[in-house]
This record gives C-alpha cells, structure tokens and sequence, in this order.
C-alpha cells in the first residue's frame, strides 16, 4: 500500500469521455492535493501490425488531451501517463490497491435508461477496486452541495468523512439524509443523525452542514436530491448484510444520478480520506422517517 500522501488520483482514460473525465479527475487531485496518474488499457493482441500502429497513436492522442486539458483547468497537478496491454478493467482494478481514488466514465449510463450494459465498466471498477471509486458523467455538475446518504451502519460514518472532506476541499455545503421507510422510526433516525453529525463536524468547523430524515425509498430519494448535487458520496454498501458488492442504493445511483458519484469502498474506520487512524463508533439499529431536522 503507497502512503497516504503518495498515493495518487488514478484516472482510466477512455475513447468516449476522456475529456470530461479528465477534468474531474484534475478538479479532485487539486482539492486533496493528489498527483494524477493517466491510465489507457487496450489489448493490442485482437489487431494486426498495422491496426495496433493506428490504435497506440489513437491512445497516445488521448492521453495528450487529457493532459493538456488537466494543464488548463488545474495547472499545478502533477501529471503521469502510461498506456498499457490488456483489460481497462483488470488494469484499474490491479492499480488501485495503490491508489487513493479511482476516477472513471458512465459510460453515457446516467442518460441511457433502456440500453445499461451489466458489464459496464464503471459498475464493475465501482464494485471491485480496493479505493474509492468517482464514476464522472459527460455533462458538468451544478455548483451545489456535496451530498451524502447516512443510514446508521459503520461504513455510511466512512462515506460521510470522505463526503465532509471534499466539502472542506471544494468549500461546497455539506447535504446529509437519512432516508426510512414509512414503518420507520423518526425519532431513531433523528438522534443518531444527529449524533453522528456532531461527532464528525468538529474536525471541519467551517462546512455548512445541512441534515435531514427523509420519509421514502433511499434510491429514489438519492437519485432525486443528486439533480442539484456537484457530488455524491455514497458507501459501496450499508446495512445490506446479503447484497453482492454493491448495494441496492449505491448501484442505482451509478445508473442513474446525474451528477458525479463516489463509492466508498476498500477504505476501514482506520484508513479514512485523511489518512488518519480514525475509528469509527455506533452500532446498526432499525431502519428509520420524515423530513424534520436541519442542522
């Protein structure tokens, strides 16, 4: 595992969005002070001599406007490039033991509700990296909060340090919910909300924090309050004990919210996006409901 600090914001490089990726990718390097590191994967073996010449000067081309596009929107980022054989996938995930955040593209998924492939790329990195995941999207977010879901479970405290960094980073206002269903109990989900929030705030005094407990689906919910979010941060799963390794919520919102979304995973209680020994407290409880408390 690279150190905390030497750790870099690794960014798959693909034909279709590179440039919007790209920019993403910079924009969170120069906010949590990361290098980037330019990752183009294509398995040459599947051409002739001649389409393999062609396609190296087809990825070299991509990665020359990704950098140059870095070199303008965040100038002081520094900027390595490699262009590798094989899987994008295998490669990414192989690299990201390593590294402190993998950026990738949808794809175009956030906009194709009837055409989402099951092997998407960015569903299966989000699913399987050993770091964080940030799925960018090919429009520009709007400049509003960060927002982050919160459901009691250990690994939602994780996905709201990260959330709680990058609104310190982005100087962005900070949207936690809580979302229960109707059986669920208001008055829970208020106390812990609360006091989850004020265990976590005091190290970022400065961040405008605004919490609520939402009555609905947490997918649904999500999805909706993400139309007007610069960022998601989402935990990969919460108190989802029999799901695969995405959730339900996670999954939905990498199909569908339109604007960026991190998943939060290969990152424990003791290594957050700080680099701290943090430990995490709490304990799961019932599933809770209704709008009723801001902070």
């Amino acid at each position: 595992m690279a150190a905390a600090n030497e750790a870099p914001v690794l960014v798959g490089i693909g034909p279709q969005d590179a440039l919007p990726v790209a920019r993403l990718a910079a924009r969170e390097a120069a906010a949590h002070g990361r290098r980037l590191h330019l990752l183009h994967a294509f398995n040459w073996a599947t051409f002739d001599d001649p389409g393999v010449s062609h396609s190296r000067a087809q990825a070299e081309q991509l990665i020359a406007a990704a950098t140059a596009a870095i070199n303008e929107n965040e100038p002081g980022v520094p900027v390595t490039a490699e262009i590798t054989e094989g899987s994008a996938v295998s490669n990414i995930l192989s690299r990201s033991e390593t590294a402190f955040l993998v950026v990738v593209g949808d794809g175009g998924m956030a906009h194709c509700d009837r055409c989402i492939p099951a092997d998407s790329h960015a569903v299966q990195v989000a699913a399987r990296a050993d770091c964080p995941v940030l799925v960018a999207r090919r429009e520009p977010p709007p400049a509003g909060p960060i927002l982050v879901g919160i459901d009691g479970s250990a690994s939602a405290e994780v996905a709201l340090q990260w959330a709680l960094s990058c609104a310190t980073q982005h100087r962005a206002r900070l949207l936690a919910l809580w979302v229960v269903d109707s059986d669920g109990s208001v008055g829970y989900a208020t106390e812990r909300l609360s006091e989850t929030l004020s265990r976590h705030r005091s190290d970022h005094p400065d961040i405008a924090v605004e919490s609520h407990v939402v009555e609905g689906e947490p997918d649904d919910v999500l999805v909706n309050q993400s139309r007007s979010a610069q960022l998601v941060v989402v935990a990969a799963r919460g108190e989802e004990p029999l799901r695969g390794m995405l959730g339900a919520v996670s999954q939905t919102l990498l199909y569908h919210a339109p604007s960026p979304v991190i998943v939060i995973r290969g990152v424990t209680a003791h290594r957050t996006v700080t680099g701290r020994d943090t430990r995490i407290g709490g304990t799961n409880g019932p599933d809770p409901g209704s709008p009723i408390q801001r902070s």
